[in-house]
């Protein structure tokens, strides 16, 4: 499902022709890709009822005194409004206490009955007015139209928050589904052989399998849980093991004879080795079969943020299928730069999209597809382009308003967002300069940029088609902040994105087809060849997006499931107790930290090594006398190292996700006889060198001061 690009940038050329699905027919592949599509499409739904129902709820009290009040309509009081409290006071008064009570308090203060009388007479006065008031405009149309427009907003709002796990889980064995029936979970290795093929759906069959004893033990334990959420993960579980079983019968036709044991133990899929681990475990070592399934629910809690990951995906791949991201690589190409150069711009601008989608990961899987192409269109050989891809989300996890952060305060007492993303800006800078120098000095080509004179010109022509795509934008973007009252934010971004994303790639394609068909004219009339294929459409390209995000998002998203588990393992067995709590100084405390840290990083997925470490980690370094602050500053740099290092660098099989496994091993050839070293692994050293040196100075510089000053 991969589009066919082409190199030369033209805009009557359509570099998405080939958005026509390769492995279904289009019957199969809408029966695969439309429930992924309803399933993020009520996930905005949802979102977008909480704004709306917030918006209505504000709009009303501006416009009916008490619009609280008439959201619903009122009882007639039972009580007296007028009152004879005089009458009142005299049968009090002359009703005698019964003389054996033994309980008897003594004459009542007239006056203090008088004034309890008057205020239960003007309480009840005050309930007819509103009722009255009630009574009086919810007779009114316009009143009654637009409450049951508020109140369905809000029963949509309601339902939203009640199925969210459901949304979530679902995402999760639809895509563990499809990406497993295509051979696409996350591995060290591709499977090439059939013995890699055979022994990776192996392992998938024993992991599913697994996993599901436990959801069913789990689902007969649970009485007073989710039983349909329950039931659900069991049945995914199985389906998954079905789909692997299949799989391992039918082995591809380009998988090769032979292979050997090592490298196809290599081609089992990340999730399955943590499912393993974490299956011998609770099965073996504690011997609590449901402790696998019970740790899901930490993923249930968080279901609106893992819903938002597949929102990001889904954004991502709409936009490879779109041409912005070509349109914008024209204002780069008026000015001639080299290739590095580009490289160096489009990194730096990647953080920002980073902060918003909260995780590196996630950016690579949604954007790096783009990214690739165009730096590859842009001349960057396939080396650095690599390099660029995997760790383009790196830097950008520091800054306002990355999700991660937030997470980190809500955590930790320590600190406040204000603090860690105050200091995230120079943590940026930081590793933004080394990543300048080291790309500047291993460079192949002399640096050069035309002149304003030469530029200009053409940057003026070239921002000509990107200001409608920046126009729908905008006003996607203005919808929700004028209309919904909802600002662009962390929070909102995973529902805003997407809506936009549709309207940019249905402009995109009118665009296409509109530059199709002057070109054909043009041919017709003997002005220019004739182009050599039909754009696709945008019911086309919108299957095809869904279809890369349902692959895309099951891989991830199964990764992280199973990360969760094992995050499990490792607080219950105590391997993080043993830890010391006092490490004897802070040098030595800060040492052993980052090593682990890096350790985590390279193991577990982002948001759920930052529950592990709020809860075992930070502790020992605030005991040590590591300042706060600055400690969760080592945290995401250590992270993002963990995510480009080896054996699993998960960001590197990520960018191999999304760029495909020829592209890997085209670039290794293109330097195969290249007598330096960095030009041979400048894919993997160039990423690590970078967030290495910045990992040494942000923790190690701030002590040096500490000791000093």
């Amino acid at each position: 499902m991969n589009s066919e690009n082409t190199s030369s940038g033209s805009a009557a050329a359509d570099p998405h022709a080939g958005d026509m699905s390769t492995t279904y027919s289009a019957g199969r592949n809408w029966l695969i890709t439309l429930p992924v599509a309803v399933l993020l499409l009520f996930a905005i739904l949802f979102g977008t009822s909480a704004f709306i129902h917030g918006q209505l709820l504000s709009l009303g009290g501006e416009i009916w005194q008490n619009y609280n009040t008439l959201r619903y309509d009122m009882s007639e009081p039972t009580c007296d409004p007028d009152l004879d409290i005089d009458a009142r006071l005299e049968q009090s008064q002359s009703s005698t206490a019964d003389a054996d009570s033994l309980f008897d308090a003594g004459p009542s203060d007239p006056e203090a009955k008088r004034r309890s009388l008057e205020s239960q007479r003007d309480q009840c006065r005050a309930s007819y007015e509103r009722y009255e008031y009630n009574s009086e405009m919810t007779a009114t149309s316009t009143l009654r139209a637009y409450r049951t427009l508020e109140l369905s907003m809000g029963r949509i709002n309601q339902m939203g928050q009640g199925f969210q796990a459901y949304i979530l889980v679902l995402l999760i064995m639809l895509g563990g589904f499809i990406a497993t029936a295509l051979n696409e979970q996350i591995g060290l290795r591709a499977p090439k052989s059939r013995l890699d093929y055979r022994v990776s759906s192996a392992a998938q069959i024993v992991a599913n399998l697994a996993m599901a004893v436990s959801g069913f033990v789990w689902l007969r334990l649970d009485s007073g849980g989710d039983f349909g959420l329950n039931l659900l993960w069991l049945i995914g579980f199985i389906a998954l093991a079905i789909v692997a079983t299949y799989r391992s019968f039918r082995v591809p036709e380009t998988a090769t004879p032979g292979g050997s044991i090592f490298h196809a133990s290599l081609s089992v899929p990340l999730y399955c080795w943590l499912a393993l681990v974490s299956i011998v475990y609770f099965f073996v070592t504690e011997g609590y079969v449901a402790g696998p399934a019970i740790q899901l629910t930490k993923m249930i809690r968080f279901a609106d943020l893992y819903t938002g990951i597949g929102l990001y995906v889904w954004v991502g791949m709409m936009l490879k299928h779109t041409r912005i991201a070509e349109v914008i690589f024209g204002l780069f190409r008026s000015w001639d730069m080299r290739p590095e150069f580009v490289v160096i711009l489009v990194v730096l601008a990647s953080a920002w999209p980073t902060a918003y989608t909260g995780a590196s990961g996630i950016f690579v899987l949604a954007i790096g597809a783009v990214i690739y192409q165009e730096l590859r269109i842009a001349g960057a050989y396939r080396q650095l382009a690599v390099a660029s891809t995997a760790m383009s989300g790196s830097m950008g996890v520091v800054l306002n308003p990355c999700l991660m952060v937030v997470i980190i305060a809500a955590l930790n007492r320590q600190v406040t967002t204000d603090q860690l993303f105050g200091w995230g800006m120079y943590v940026f800078a930081l590793t933004a300069i080394i990543f300048t120098g080291f790309v500047y000095l291993t460079r192949k080509s002399k640096p050069y940029i035309a002149t304003p004179d030469t530029a200009l010109p053409k940057m003026r022509e070239a921002i000509g088609p990107l200001i409608p795509y920046v126009v729908i934008g905008v006003v996607v973007v203005l919808i929700y902040t004028r209309l919904l009252g909802q600002s662009f934010n962390e929070f909102s971004a995973p529902v805003i994105l997407p809506i936009m994303l549709i309207a940019l790639l249905g402009y995109d394609r009118w665009r296409a087809k509109r530059l199709y068909n002057d070109a054909i004219y043009k041919a017709d009339r003997g002005q220019a060849k004739a182009p050599d294929h039909v754009p696709a459409g945008f019911w086309n390209a919108l299957r095809s997006s869904t279809a890369d995000t349902s692959m895309l998002l099951g891989a991830l998203l199964m990764l992280m499931v199973l990360s969760i588990v094992f995050g499990g393992v490792m607080e219950r067995s105590g391997v993080m107790e043993l830890f010391p709590e006092d490490l004897g100084n802070i040098w030595y405390a800060t040492g052993l930290l980052v090593i682990m840290l890096v350790f985590i990083g390279m193991i577990m997925e982002p948001y759920g090594a930052i529950i592990l470490v709020s809860a075992t980690l930070a502790p020992v370094a605030y005991h040590n006398g590591i300042n706060p602050v600055h400690f969760w500053m080592i945290v995401l740099v250590a992270f993002e190292l963990g995510y480009l290092s080896p054996p699993v660098a998960l960001n590197q099989l990520l960018t191999r996700q999304v760029v495909g496994d020829a592209e890997i091993q085209a670039a290794k050839a293109e330097v195969a006889d290249d007598p330096s070293f960095w030009r041979r692994h400048e894919a993997l050293l160039l990423p690590i060198t970078v967030l290495a040196s910045s990992l040494l100075l942000v923790a190690f510089v701030p002590l040096i001061f500490m000791e000093l000053f």
